[in-house]
């Protein structure tokens, strides 16, 4: 079966939200390349790079369980990106509530929970927030599924 691996695009602070996630999840990072990167890399072609996006990242990969959550910043020559009116969200199926608790804990600290962790109408254990960096999360537990989907 394909897996589904969100990609998220970030105004210049990629690195700093994805090493929150990393000790939210653990792991290690998969790849982390940075748009200097791409310029100094035998692609046939130069690939020009301005310095004030030189180190900023390229792409960076975290491996979550058997996905992969992925993200870059945006160059600023392609203008911002505006986390706040994407209505995307991650969500999250845990293996059990206090898997569930973790990462909702961990994940929304320093955001804004919209709605908080607990039993939901429909029967799963759930809750909604945006994360610092203004990316929406669902964290989802459903003991009738185990956490799979």
């Amino acid at each position: 079966m394909a897996l589904i691996n969100p990609y998220i695009n970030f105004n210049g602070n990629a690195e700093e939200a994805f090493n929150f996630y990393k000790s939210v999840f653990g792991g290690e990072f998969a790849k982390i390349m940075r748009f200097k990167d791409i310029s100094s890399r035998n692609l046939g072609t130069e690939y020009p790079v301005a310095e004030n996006d030189a180190n900023k990242i390229m792409h960076i990969a975290l491996p979550i369980g058997k996905n992969i959550l992925m993200a870059n910043d945006v160059p600023e020559s392609m203008g911002q990106v505006n986390e706040n009116e994407n209505r995307s969200k991650i969500s999250i199926s845990a293996e059990s509530r206090e898997e569930a608790n973790t990462l909702f804990s961990g994940l929304s600290a320093g955001g804004n929970i919209e709605v908080p962790i607990g039993d939901s109408p429909w029967g799963s254990y759930f809750g909604m927030f945006r994360d610092k960096f203004g990316i929406e999360w669902m964290v989802d537990f459903d003991p009738k599924y185990n956490g799979k989907v």
